[in-house]
C-alpha cells in the first residue's frame, strides 16, 4: 500500500531540504503515520509534489535506509523497515519453528561492510549485462579479463590517484588468495619471511603461515612501523606487510616522512613492500595520503586491494598491483595456478565499475558510515572512562577501556545481552596486548547501532564506583595526552598530504 504523505518543506529554512525530509519522514514512522505495510512513492513522483530536486528525495531515503527506518527493494520500491516503536519487522526466515519471535545478535564485528550493493540497481543491471553475454568456452584469462584489469585500474586512478596500467592489475580472489600468491611466487629454498605489524590483521598471519611463511612481526604505534624500528631489524626479512592509511586496527596513518624512510629502507635491502590498501575509499575528516606504490621509489611495492570493504566479502574477489621484478614472479605463479574468480563475476564487476556503480555506492556508503561515525561519538565520545580511537576512516573504531574494566569481560556481558564485539587484544601476536574492544560499525543499521552502544554504556555504567575512581585521575592524563597528540597530527595532516602529492608530482 503507498503511502499518503502530507509533508510541507519550508523553502526558506536554513536547514537543508534533504534534512528537513529526513526529520519529517523519521517523525512520521516512529509517531505510527507510516507502518510498515506503507510503501514510499517513488523519488520522482514525491520531488515533483515537493517543489524539489530528486536529489533531495534520494538523499533522504538513502539516510533514512541507512539508519534502518525504510529499506529499498529496487523496482518494488521503497518501504518502511520498521514499527512505531522503532523495532525492526522480522521476516519470514527470522521465525523459530515454534512461530516466536527470536531475538536477533547485533553482531558490531569489524570488517563488514553495508550489504546496500546487491539491492543497488546499477548491480543488478551489471549483472543482467554480464549473464547476457555470449557464454566463452575457454577458461577467463589468468591474470583477469581485460574488461576488469582495465576497470580497476580506472578506479585506482580516480580513487586513489595511482596511475598504473591495466597490464599492472592481477585479480585475485581477494586479500587471503593474494598473500598465498605472494608466498608461492616469491618463496626461494626456504620459508619466505615476511614482516607484520603487531598488532594487525590476524587473518593474515594464519594464512601467510599455513602458506608456508615466516612470520616475524614488528610491534608499532598507532601509525605503524617507524625509521628507526626498521634499520634496527636484524636479520631483514624478504617481504613487509604493512596498512599505511589506516592501521589494522589503531587506525592511525603512516605520515609521509614514514612512509619515504621505509621505500628507501626496502629498496636498500631489496625488500618487498606488501600495502595493504583495505579500505581506503572510506575516509571522514582528513584527505587520504598518497598510496606507498604512487610515491618515487625504486623499491618493489605490491598493492594488495579488495572489493570485500567497498561491496562485500561475500565476492571473493580484489586485485594485486604489480611492478617490477617481483610483480614479474607473481604474474608468472598467476599464469600457472590460473584465475579462482569466475568468469561471469568478473564481467559483472568491470560493468559495474565502468558504468560508475562503484563510485556511486562508495559515495552513499561514505555518507552512511560517516553517520554512523557521528553516532559512536555521540553515545560514546563524551564518556571520561574511555577512548575513542581509529575514526578517521574505515568501517570500525576501536574503544580503549581504563585497565579495571576488563575488555574480555565486557564483550561476555555485551553479548549475553545480544551484542557481538571483538576485544582489542585479539589483534596482538606477541607484544604485551592493549585493553579495548573493536566495534565495527559498517554492517549494522543506525538503529541497530545505537542500541547496542547504549548496551555497551549501561555495561560501563555498572561497574562498581570504587573500581571506576581508582585510575581516575592517571585515565584523565592519559586522555589529555592523547588529545593532544592527536591535535599535533592533525594539524601537520595537511602538511602531510601536500608533500605526499608533491612526491608524486616529481614522480618520473
Amino acid at each position: 500500500m503507498e503511502a499518503e504523505l502530507p509533508l510541507v518543506l519550508d523553502h526558506r529554512s536554513r536547514i537543508p531540504l534533504a534534512a528537513q525530509l529526513v526529520g519529517r519522514l523519521r517523525a512520521a514512522i516512529l509517531d505510527g503515520t507510516l507502518r510498515p505495510e506503507h510503501t514510499l512513492p517513488a523519488s520522482r513522483r514525491l520531488a515533483a509534489e515537493l517543489g524539489v530536486s530528486r536529489g533531495v528525495v534520494v538523499r533522504a531515503y538513502e539516510q533514512l535506509a541507512g539508519e534502518g527506518y525504510l529499506e529499498s527493494r529496487g523496482s518494488g520500491g521503497t518501504r518502511v523497515a520498521v514499527r512505531s516503536d522503532g523495532r525492526g519487522m522480522a521476516s519470514a526466515g527470522t521465525q523459530a519453528a515454534s512461530g516466536r519471535e527470536q531475538t536477533a545478535t547485533i553482531d558490531l564485528t569489524p570488517g563488514r561492510p553495508s550489504g546496500a550493493p546487491f539491492r543497488d540497481r546499477d548491480w543488478r543491471a551489471a549483472w543482467r549485462k554480464a549473464v547476457a553475454e555470449p557464454v566463452e568456452v575457454e577458461l577467463p584469462a589468468a591474470l583477469g579479463t581485460p574488461a576488469l584489469r582495465a576497470a580497476v585500474a580506472d578506479h585506482l586512478a580516480a580513487s586513489r590517484g595511482l596511475t598504473v596500467s591495466a597490464d599492472d592489475v592481477v585479480i585475485t580472489a581477494g586479500t587471503s588468495d593474494a598473500l598465498q600468491l605472494v608466498v608461492a611466487a616469491l618463496r626461494g629454498q626456504s620459508a619466505l619471511r615476511v614482516l607484520m605489524e603487531d598488532p594487525g590483521y590476524p587473518t593474515a598471519r594464519r594464512v601467510l603461515s599455513a602458506a608456508g611463511a615466516a612470520v616475524q612481526t614488528l610491534p608499532v604505534a598507532d601509525d605503524g612501523p617507524e625509521a628507526a624500528q626498521l634499520a634496527a631489524l636484524a636479520p631483514r626479512p624478504d617481504a613487509v606487510l604493512v596498512t599505511p592509511s589506516h592501521q589494522y586496527p589503531l587506525g592511525g596513518r603512516m605520515p609521509v616522512k614514514e612512509r619515504l624512510a621505509l621505500l628507501a629502507w626496502a629498496e636498500a635491502n631489496g625488500v618487498v613492500i606488501l600495502e595493504d590498501d583495505y579500505d581506503s575509499e572510506f575516509r571522514h575528516r582528513r584527505m587520504p595520503l598518497p598510496a606507498l606504490a604512487s610515491l618515487p621509489s625504486a623499491a618493489e611495492v605490491v598493492l594488495v586491494g579488495t572489493f570485500s570493504k567497498s561491496l562485500s566479502p561475500w565476492l571473493r574477489c580484489g586485485y594485486l598491483v604489480v611492478r617490477g621484478t617481483s610483480g614479474q614472479r607473481l604474474k608468472n605463479a598467476r599464469t600457472n595456478l590460473g584465475t579462482p574468480v569466475p568468469g561471469v563475476m568478473q564481467s559483472a564487476l568491470a560493468n559495474y565499475i565502468a558504468g560508475g556503480g562503484l563510485a556511486r555506492h562508495i559515495a552513499r556508503a561514505r555518507r552512511q558510515y560517516a553517520h554512523r561515525r557521528e553516532l559512536l561519538l555521540d553515545r560514546l565520545g563524551g564518556r571520561a572512562d574511555l577512548q575513542l580511537a581509529a575514526l578517521d576512516g574505515g568501517l570500525h573504531a576501536v574503544i580503549r577501556l581504563q585497565p579495571g574494566v576488563p575488555a574480555g569481560h565486557v564483550a561476555q556481558e555485551a553479548l549475553a545481552l545480544g551484542v557481538r564485539v571483538v576485544t582489542l587484544a585479539s589483534y596482538f601476536a606477541e607484544r604485551a596486548p592493549e585493553n579495548g574492544l573493536v566495534i565495527g560499525y559498517g554492517a549494522p543499521t543506525d538503529l541497530e547501532l545505537a542500541r547496542a552502544l547504549d548496551i555497551i554504556a549501561g555495561i560501563l555504567d555498572q561497574r562498581p564506583v570504587a573500581r571506576r575512581s581508582t585510575a581516575a585521575s592517571n585515565w584523565q592524563r592519559h586522555r589529555r595526552q592523547c588529545a593532544a597528540s592527536v591535535s599535533g597530527r592533525e594539524d601537520g595532516g595537511q602538511r602531510e598530504h601536500e608533500q605526499g602529492h608533491t612526491a608524486v608530482e616529481d614522480a618520473p
